[in-house]
């Protein structure tokens, strides 16, 4: 146990962010460099090392929580990033980007503030990284066996890392110009700066793992021929159908879809535009959607010098605290205010967009919205509560509903669907075609990249043991798992 009385001595202190006028000046990470370190063995030794640790199951990895936050407590740095990567293959991605359900299961959080899980787990990796630590795993022998990876995101590079790592020869086929899926080009600069992901690109690359970028599976290569290429095949091509709005006036210059708005934002840090060509300058930009992915189009319409930003959320404005139907160890939906939402701009909840209205150029200019409420169970509008607001830039940010079906992959490899549209498969996180693998949202639906790297993990067992017979790679859940909520 890292402090007895940590908990009760200090309480919850978090990363200190960049002052906005200065932060939406660039795109550089909103925390400000080095503030973590001096609070964060206070911080670690608030962990009770509980009998039980929920954060065990509040984590679809299952990380080592309390023995990291010991070691972190006591600053053995190194000791806490080998436990650390001991379960995550990439906690500089999780300790930057995850919502940490661990810290929703922590069990101090049922009477106090919980552990800065999150700000300690990003801790730990950033001093690895500076002092050297991480290095490349390279396999002892090789199997002879070869696997094709589809996707390079979170739950393609966690399979194809713990691929490689046992011996397999394995190359990752990513349809745009990088590697990294959506951490490339969906997660704007100022949330996780993409050296993270280049680096770690290097390890897995000086530990054999191959890469082949601007090749699109399905399009480019048959996905049949790809079959008899190799002797396996792990699809983690995402949930990349994003779910649209039919509503008057959606073809109208100037509405996109999240997904194609942020990685314009993406490829001007990346140096491949001087400037984006879509930008929300001097714009009044509405944003439809009010998750996480609506919040990244806020922070990059901030940062193009938007005119006024609105989001709009069809649900109800969330509580900021557990509701009773939402006990611990659940993860609640609590009202969020991310770093986006603290540069400005308007959040409008329990509305729904009616149609959009152009100018005579076919330009975006407005959209009327009306109030909704549930009754009975049912979405119902709230007449006489229809309104116009100004919009010359709109992002949709509804979600996704299912894997690319239009590049033909799914087809050509006669892959089963299961009734939600993702790709079935069984308890070893095969499809129905032997030797085809699915990982990530591909097989799971949208969700978080630690579930991501979770499935990641767990089909690459799937995946040793149909090639070699038995497999001592982890599993850390079954295609069946959920997250813990009610």
């Amino acid at each position: 146990m890292a402090d007895p009385k940590g908990f009760l001595n200090h309480g919850r202190e978090v990363a200190q962010t960049r002052p906005v006028g200065e932060r939406v000046q660039d795109w550089n990470e909103v925390y400000v460099p080095g503030s973590l370190l001096p609070i964060i063995s206070k911080q670690a030794s608030r962990c009770m090392d509980c009998g039980i640790p929920f954060c065990h199951n509040g984590c679809p990895l299952g990380n080592l929580i309390p023995e990291w936050n010991d070691y972190a407590y006591r600053e053995d740095w190194q000791a806490a990033s080998e436990r650390l990567h001991a379960t995550n293959n990439f906690p500089e991605f999780t300790g930057r980007l995850c919502p940490a359900p661990c810290e929703a299961a922590c069990v101090l959080g049922i009477n106090q503030p919980a552990v800065t899980i999150k700000n300690v787990e990003v801790s730990i990796i950033d001093k690895a990284w500076d002092a050297n630590d991480v290095k490349p795993q390279a396999p002892e022998r090789l199997s002879g066996k070869t696997v094709a990876v589809i996707g390079s995101g979170p739950a393609g590079l966690a399979a194809a890392q713990q691929l490689t790592r046992a011996g397999h020869t394995v190359a990752v086929y990513e349809r745009a110009d990088r590697i990294g899926g959506l951490l490339r080009y969906g997660i704007p600069e100022f949330k996780m700066e993409k050296r993270h992901i280049n680096r770690r690109i290097e390890q897995m690359r000086a530990e054999g793992t191959k890469f082949r970028t601007g090749v699109e599976i399905g399009r480019d290569i048959d996905a049949a021929k790809l079959r008899k290429r190799y002797d396996a095949v792990v699809i983690a091509a995402g949930a990349t159908t994003a779910r649209d709005l039919p509503v008057p006036g959606r073809e109208l210059k100037g509405v996109y879809q999240a997904m194609e708005y942020l990685p314009l934002a993406n490829k001007v840090q990346e140096g491949d535009y001087v400037t984006t060509p879509v930008s929300a300058e001097g714009k009044h930009v509405v944003v439809i959607g009010g998750g996480d992915t609506g919040a990244d189009c806020v922070g990059t319409a901030h940062r193009q010098g938007a005119a006024s930003v609105t989001q709009l959320e069809i649900m109800p404005r969330p509580g900021e605290d557990r509701a009773p139907h939402q006990p611990w160890p659940t993860f609640p939906m609590l009202y969020k205010v991310t770093s986006a939402h603290e540069e400005g701009g308007e959040r409008v909840y329990s509305v729904s967009t009616t149609h959009f209205e152009g100018d005579g150029d076919g330009n975006v200019q407005s959209l009327h919205l009306i109030e909704v409420e549930f009754v009975d169970g049912k979405l119902t509008q709230k007449p006489g509560t229809e309104r116009k607001i100004p919009a010359q830039l709109v992002t949709l940010a509804m979600g996704f509903t299912g894997t690319d079906r239009e590049n033909g992959l799914v087809d050509q490899f006669a892959l089963e669907l299961d009734e939600r549209g993702n790709v079935a498969r069984d308890g070893e996180f095969q499809t129905n075609v032997p030797g085809v693998f699915v990982a990530g949202d591909a097989g799971r639906g949208q969700s978080l990249i630690v579930w991501a790297i979770a499935e990641g993990r767990s089909a690459a067992r799937g995946v040793d043991r149909f090639l070699t017979g038995a497999s001592d790679l982890p599993a850390p859940i079954r295609p069946t798992d959920r997250s813990l909520t009610v």
